[in-house]
């Protein structure tokens, strides 16, 4: 029978810092950490830092047995295709692509998309387009029309930006969960952050927040159905992205409202289980 398996990732970003302390440790602290905790890989966000910092960290990840993910913000069409190069002799899984192209128009956007998915089949790897805020995928209506118009694109559901993107209420309405179904079955992986309609980001064991943590959590058992339903084997990369300040919320002096690297660990426990559940099943 053939092998699928759920691979975890987190990202370097949200190791800078990793918790309340603000310190930055070392790039081999990190990755004996984030392997420490049984992490399968890291992804190198190019957004918040650079291809310096790539070639910098990978030995290190290389040594920790990490693999890397390539997280992309290209601002001009072709300057894409040297991130997938790049992807390709790292050994990344795919690109994941938080376009910087932005035509105003869905009709100016499904060219972009379209030259972005050929160039990858050229180059020979993968890509996915992140639905995240500033970016071609920024609203979630002109996502859906895009999918529509562009069959072969793939996402990765960062769901969290939708739900700010929108301003959704809770309970969510029958209309809006199908909407968010449709983002989910052309996903072929997922990102781990807990939103509200009004924060990016937020604590995990606050009890105002228990409503919003139960709603990413069935999004995340979809998506996981959805994508064993869809896969007969392969790997489904699931990455706990909890970002530093000001991603984080932080009190008056500055400092972090709750441990992200603890909280991390609790949503990728949460969506190990899930996985093993279905596999039992």
């Amino acid at each position: 029978m053939a092998s699928r398996r759920l691979q975890t990732y987190t990202s370097l970003w949200a190791m800078m810092p990793h918790d309340p302390s603000g310190e930055i440790l070392p790039y081999d602290a990190i990755c004996e950490m984030v392997a420490g905790a049984g992490y399968d890989g890291m992804a190198i966000d190019l957004g918040a830092g650079d291809v310096a910092q790539a070639r910098e960290v990978r030995p290190h990840m290389e040594r920790h047995g990490l693999t890397p993910l390539i997280v992309a913000f290209p601002k001009t069409v072709e300057s894409l295709r040297e991130t997938l190069v790049m992807a390709k002799d790292f050994g990344a899984p795919f690109v994941d692509v938080i376009g910087q192209v932005m035509p105003l128009s869905v009709d100016g956007m499904i060219p972009v998309i379209r030259e972005w998915i050929e160039m990858a089949d050229q180059v020979g790897m993968p890509i996915q387009f992140e639905t995240h805020r500033n970016c071609i995928t920024n609203d979630l209506y002109a996502t859906l029309c895009l999918i529509d118009a562009v069959p072969e694109m793939r996402l990765c559901a960062d769901l969290s930006h939708f739900v700010v993107d929108r301003e959704f209420k809770l309970p969510l309405d029958h209309r809006d969960q199908g909407l968010i179904r449709r983002i989910i079955e052309r996903s072929d992986s997922f990102q781990g952050r807990v939103a509200s309609r009004q924060q990016i980001q937020v604590q995990l064991d606050f009890p105002q927040h228990a409503k919003w943590v139960e709603l990413f959590q069935g999004w995340w058992r979809d998506g996981l159905e959805s994508w064993r339903a869809r896969n007969e084997s392969g790997d489904c990369i699931f990455l706990c992205e909890l970002g530093p300040p000001e991603y984080a919320m932080t009190g008056a002096d500055g400092r972090e409202l709750s441990n992200r690297w603890d909280e991390a660990l609790t949503i990728r426990r949460w969506v190990m289980e899930m996985w093993d559940e279905m596999e039992r099943a």
